[in-house]
């Protein structure tokens, strides 16, 4: 007889005079906690000074929170959000998309290195490898809502959300939170061997690649986010990959081929 695990977790941590601290939060909060710790090893063994990440980790945390909602907003529902703009500013409702967090971080890695005059490049490769980590987190969060599950299946380490669905479904959250987890130790293994080898952006570009690919093929397992992908082929999460794997190979191509010398 096939067991399953009940999963029936609820998100707020505690609630104290009307606000609520949920794990969801807690878990977004502690991956900038972490990415500022590595970023801050990596800026001391290259001899940069702390207060330039200090900068950069205030232009990233914005473009991350509002280019995450708004993705979610006009990628997802934007027939919704378009006609109650108000509900855009809901942000503890839920409702954040990786695309547009990934378009956020972009825009505001360009603004940073406009006003420092630091390579974009350079800020890029250095900083996908937290955003690797960061994945991690968010998704342990998304398991602490019970959100973002997979498809219904047989396997002894399905997960019954007892919040949402009485099926035992595929913790998907789990899959492609350890699979970042991976990510991020890859990329920084990467980043020390070729930092000195190839020109900025290699990183990069296999951060892109690797990243979208696991998004890409994970979403095979996922329910859908919205109603109007249950009659597509592939989903939105998965279309909106595809051009990211393509830009991802174009830099590892670009970079590989003009070495340090």
């Amino acid at each position: 007889m096939l067991t399953y695990i009940t999963w029936n977790v609820n998100p707020e941590i505690f609630n104290i005079l009307g606000f609520p601290l949920r794990w969801y939060g807690l878990l977004f909060a502690s991956a900038f906690i972490f990415a500022y710790l590595i970023l801050a090893n990596l800026f001391k063994k290259e001899k940069i000074p702390i207060e330039l990440l200090d900068k950069l980790t205030l232009y990233v945390g914005l473009g991350t929170i509002i280019g995450a909602r708004l993705g979610h907003c006009l990628l997802y529902e934007p027939a919704f959000f378009l006609t109650h703009p108000l509900q855009i500013l809901k942000i503890w409702e839920g409702g954040l998309a990786s695309h547009g967090a990934a378009i956020g971080i972009l825009f505001s890695i360009y603004l940073f290195c406009k006003k420092t005059g630091k390579k974009y490049l350079w800020v890029l490769d250095k900083l996908v490898i937290v955003i690797a980590s960061a994945g991690f987190f968010i998704r342990m969060g998304n398991l602490m809502n019970s959100e973002i599950y997979g498809y219904p299946t047989n396997l002894p380490w399905a997960f019954i959300f007892v919040r949402e669905n009485s099926l035992p479904s595929h913790p998907t959250q789990i899959y492609e939170g350890l699979s970042y987890l991976l990510l991020f130790f890859f990329l920084y293994k990467l980043y020390q061997k070729t930092k000195d080898k190839y020109e900025s952006g290699f990183v990069f570009g296999a951060f892109l690649v690797l990243l979208f690919t696991i998004r890409f093929l994970l979403e095979f397992l996922k329910e859908p986010q919205v109603d109007s992908e249950k009659s597509m082929l592939l989903n939105l999460g998965q279309l909106y990959s595809i051009p990211f794997i393509l830009v991802g190979i174009y830099f590892m191509v670009l970079r590989k081929k003009k070495q340090v010398v």
